[in-house]
């Protein structure tokens, strides 16, 4: 059993399909057709059943009694040509067992117990039917009655306790007609269970085709590795393939979004790369060649060559860092998620943003606030909106931080940002043509804006009352963490 469960799972969907709806099928053919005939039988029986109840009836057993004077201890009769019915069995049962047989009679039928028992239980007045055989071994109906005789005209017929009448007939045309209509519901069966097993493939072919669409689908993007292919699906259909084709088409369409990205990030990162690498490359060989030479470079022009080469080290590892950023899976980030406080975030963000630019005035009030977000992340993006504040802030410049209620908003007083470069702000490696002069890679507000989504938050930029860049960011709040014990 066990091996024929394995074979059918080895076959495909749509044989299994065909193979279960005729099986189906089948036993529902089966079980309608087994009932058919046995209802058919039923009534059948209860037909002969009827006719046998009529032959015996008291009166008509009188006139069969006529033709029995050969069997001793039996009543007399009058109606010696008297018969039931063409085709008939009649005999009385004695309590030994003994048949003695109408001269009317086809034959002889066999006697049983049961037709012993009618003569000896006599007045409990029931009778029996059965199947039987006669002398030469033919079915017959059999009904053993116990019977009753008139003493005389319009006197109430008598049991009689020493004998009891048997009336038989064929079954053979029962029997007959029984086992032709067999024969009709198999080959109907048979045509039947053919037929839904051919029905049963049309519909599993029709119900799979979209399947058949979606394997050849995936199996051209397993060759191409082309992401563009999709799938058409009809805007009503809700049905599990069409849920399976709209999720194909989802992720097909994911993949090559997510592609399209890492080509444009591939491509980016390689031109931001470009400009330090090709900056170091030509300090490096100036000073190597003064080298080889002999001939000394100036020591301001060294100190200038050496500081150059500084910066431009510390320009690629801040762009390493920001693509190692960006490059991190979500599963990583969601490890590391936790509440934090995001005043106490700002306040080391501030430590930093201070540092780097000595000569501004940075005012700040902050209020507790707490959110679900990982915090290293999170202070990278505060520390990224501070640096650009920092950056683009005029000498003596004053920043206006503030956390209220959430809101996160750091103000500065430069040149502002142009309305048709503010769409574009928090794309990758997009840089402000007026900034380009200035170090940075583009990265850093694109990770603001990545880190603050993560964490459920909005992040916008935009043009400040009285001039310059107003950034404000919105953060969900969280429950807050009970104090440490010491």
């Amino acid at each position: 059993m066990r091996k024929v469960l394995r074979r059918f799972q080895t076959l495909p969907i749509r044989a299994r399909l065909s193979l279960l709806v005729a099986a189906a099928v089948a036993f529902a053919v089966a079980a309608v057709s087994v009932t058919c005939w046995f209802i058919v039988q039923g009534k059948l029986y209860d037909q002969l059943d009827e006719d046998l109840q009529n032959a015996a009836k008291p009166q008509q057993a009188q006139a069969v009694l006529a033709t029995l004077s050969e069997c001793p201890q039996t009543p007399a009769g009058t109606f010696r040509d008297f018969r039931i019915r063409d085709e008939v069995y009649l005999q009385l049962v004695q309590a030994d067992g003994k048949a003695c047989v109408s001269s009317n009679s086809m034959g002889r039928v066999k006697t049983t117990n049961s037709d012993t028992n009618v003569v000896k239980n006599a007045s409990s007045r029931k009778g029996t039917l059965r199947n039987g055989v006669d002398s030469e071994g033919n079915a017959v109906r059999v009904l053993t009655t116990p019977l009753f005789v008139s003493q005389g005209l319009g006197a109430e017929p008598q049991l009689f306790t020493d004998a009891a009448l048997t009336v038989a007939v064929p079954l053979k045309t029962t029997q007959s007609t029984l086992n032709e209509l067999a024969l009709i519901l198999l080959l109907v069966s048979g045509i039947g269970v053919l037929g839904a097993g051919a029905a049963g493939l049309a519909v599993a072919r029709a119900g799979l085709r979209p399947v058949d669409k979606l394997t050849e689908a995936v199996e051209h993007v397993a060759r191409t590795e082309d992401l563009s292919v999709r799938i058409p699906v009809e805007d009503d259909a809700e049905d599990e393939v069409a849920r399976l084709s709209r999720s194909f088409n989802s992720m097909t369409s994911s993949l090559a979004s997510s592609r399209e990205l890492q080509q444009q990030l591939i491509a980016d990162a390689g031109h931001e790369l470009r400009t330090p690498l090709t900056s170091l490359r030509t300090n490096i060989e100036l000073l190597t060649r003064s080298e080889e030479t002999g001939r000394p470079i100036p020591e301001a022009d060294r100190k200038a060559l050496l500081a150059s080469v500084k910066a431009q080290m510390t320009e690629l590892a801040a762009l390493i860092g920001d693509l190692q950023e960006l490059s991190r899976s979500e599963g990583q980030r969601g490890e590391r998620v936790q509440v934090v406080s995001l005043e106490d975030t700002v306040e080391s963000a501030l430590r930093r943003a201070r540092l780097r630019g000595p000569e501004l005035t940075i005012n700040a009030h902050l209020e507790p606030w707490f959110s679900r977000a990982e915090p290293a992340a999170l202070e990278r993006a505060v520390v990224n909106i501070l640096d650009n504040a920092v950056k683009f802030s005029p000498d003596g410049g004053t920043i206006d931080v503030r956390l209220e209620g959430g809101v996160l908003t750091v103000r500065d007083h430069g040149p502002g940002i142009p309305a048709d470069e503010l769409p574009h702000v928090f794309d990758r490696f997009w840089r402000s043509p007026s900034a380009r002069a200035l170090p940075g890679s583009g990265l850093g507000l694109s990770i603001v804006a990545r880190t603050v989504e993560q964490a459920g938050g909005q992040v916008t930029l935009g043009h400040a009352d009285g001039g310059g860049t107003i950034a404000t960011v919105r953060l969900p709040g969280a429950p807050t963490p009970p104090p440490e014990t010491p």
